[in-house]
């Protein structure tokens, strides 16, 4: 008995559940000055009588609008002037304009460090299939790995990625895993002369 009341019982909850969200979205709340005005709370919990309640009311509409004026003050400052913006994490000029000289006929590698929901699946695909190269990478129809063999070589790659190597260390491997597998990985693959990444950045 139980077990069929329960049954039945929960499809309505369910669906009175889903219409309480639905109308919470689609309701308005309030547009413009549709809402009604409540009165000051002071008044409404001592019950004063009109003469009291007119002079809270007039207290009130001076604060309100000496607030405006505030607000109108303030707005008519900060068209003036534009806002200034604090740097957050201030890079030095030379850190951000750095030129780096990638050889990909010798021994450089550029490692994809791939982050998630950044974007990251699109660029890395973009970086074997799209780019305009010498040798471009070789991709199979229906394979997620490309081939990107430097120019005029069959076995050294150019590129330590998703879609070149696969996931080699590890599923979104990090800064740290990353400079501790690529060298061993790179030395399985047959590269044993790239750079690490040590060489490279430090």
């Amino acid at each position: 008995m139980d077990e069929r009341f329960n049954r039945w019982l929960l499809p309505p909850l369910l669906a009175l559940l889903f219409l309480l969200i639905v109308y919470q979205y689609v309701s308005p709340a309030c547009p413009g000055a549709a809402c009604p005005r409540r009165p000051p709370a002071s008044a409404a919990r001592r019950g004063g009588g009109p003469a009291e309640r007119e002079e809270e009311e007039a207290a009130a509409a001076a604060t309100v609008g000496a607030a405006e004026e505030e607000v109108a003050a303030a707005e008519v400052a900060a068209a003036g002037a534009l806002p200034r913006l604090v740097a957050k994490f201030p890079f030095a000029r030379g850190e951000l304009c750095r030129r780096v000289q990638f050889d990909m006929r010798g021994r450089d590698v550029i490692v994809f460090l791939h982050i998630q929901k950044t974007g990251g699946t699109t660029f890395g695909r973009h970086l074997v299939r799209n780019i305009r190269l010498e040798q471009p990478c070789y991709c199979r129809a229906g394979q997620k790995k490309c081939a990107c063999h430097r120019p005029g070589g069959d076995k050294d790659t150019w590129l330590f990625s998703r879609f070149s190597t696969g996931w080699s260390c590890g599923l979104h491997a990090d800064w740290t895993e990353l400079t501790s597998c690529v060298p061993a990985a790179m030395e399985r693959r047959g590269c044993a002369g790239n750079r690490t990444l040590r060489d490279r950045l430090c």
